[in-house]
Parts: C-alpha cells; structure tokens; sequence
C-alpha cells in the first residue's frame, strides 16, 4: 500500500500555494492506543481558545473524556459503527456550544464554534496528532449522560491521538483509511449572487 504521504499528493493536490497543514489534517479512524501527554492535549485547546467568535463571546466549550471511566461513560452513546473504531482512542471529546447571551439568542455561535474546532484540528497535525469528528452518536443520550444544559447545542464529537495502521481496522473499514479529495475550489465559489460562477 502507498504510504500516507503519497496517498495525500494523489487524493489532495492543490491548485494554489497553501500551508501544508491544511492538507496533511484528514480524519482517520485507525488510532494507537498510547495516551497523549496532557501538555500536547492541552496545546490543541489553546490552539482552539485563540480562535476568532463574533464579540469575541467565545461560545465553545469542550468535556474531555481522557481516563478510561470517563471513556467508558462517552462510549454508552456512541453509535455502533463508530464505537468499532474509536474506543482505541485516548481522548474523545465532545465539542458544544452557548447558544445564549446575556443580551439574548446567540446566533453564529454554531460558526464561531467550527472555528474553534478547526484551529484545533489543525495543531492537533502540528503536534503529531489525527483528529476524527463524528456525529454518529446519540444526541440527547449524550445531554443527559454529561449533564449539558439546554441552552448549550452539541455540536460533535470528535476522537482524538496518534494514527495507528489502517491494517488494524475491519477489512471494509480499512480500505476507506485515506484521506479523502476535495471539490475543486471553483464548484465552491459564487460571484456576486448563488450560482453565479466566479
């Protein structure tokens, strides 16, 4: 098989000159179990804390599950086809977001939240890390089982530590341990108005 570096510049080339942390960051589903060191977890979340919110309210907030109580807790509502990978995972964390202010509804605190979650995916990369978001899980299971308040929306839940070998999958699962492509990014762009071509 390929190897990963071969297998980004065929599945991901670019058209334009960009850092090679936007591309090297994908989602895979094979993960080591070894623990990561709690300053290089941390460092994704300062990474994470930095990142741009309307008003700078800040709306994310992050429950990590690291020791193996607190795994077992998130895996009650983890969907079945990802619990066959994830649970090698040493950190799951569940991304959510304040959907409320002191002056009323917050409405970009969705946007502002996916910002965060970038800003962590992609220093994750810079410490070595792989990072896997999911929404394959059960939503109100999971509000109940951490006690999330109602005015705070899960957003997802994501896997994080150090990439293992894709043999260590399923056969099936296996063989989809590449980094995906990506739309060429003229079908992502309007001139003007929706559908106008740029």
């Amino acid at each position: 098989m390929a190897n990963a570096q071969t297998l980004l510049e065929q599945n991901r080339p670019t058209a334009y000159s960009i850092d090679p942390i936007n591309v090297n960051r994908w989602s895979p589903r094979s993960f080591l179990e070894k623990e990561i060191p709690q300053e290089k977890l941390l460092s994704v979340f300062e990474a994470a804390r930095f990142a741009p919110s309307a008003f700078n309210y800040q709306p994310w907030r992050f429950i990590v599950a690291t020791s193996p109580e607190d795994r077992a807790r998130f895996h009650t509502f983890i969907g079945e086809f990802n619990l066959t990978w994830c649970t090698k995972a040493p950190a799951l964390v569940l991304i959510v977001s304040s959907t409320e202010t002191d002056k009323g509804p917050f409405p970009s605190h969705a946007f502002d939240t996916g910002a965060a979650w970038g800003a962590l995916a992609h220093e994750a990369v810079r410490q070595g890390l792989a990072t896997h978001a999911m929404t394959g899980f059960d939503f109100a299971k999971a509000r109940e089982t951490l006690g999330i308040p109602e005015d705070y929306a899960i957003q997802a839940l994501v896997a994080i530590g150090y990439q293992g070998p894709s043999d260590a999958l399923p056969e099936g699962m296996a063989q989809r341990e590449v980094p995906s492509p990506r739309k060429p990014v003229q079908e992502l762009l309007f001139q003007g108005t929706f559908g106008q071509a740029f």
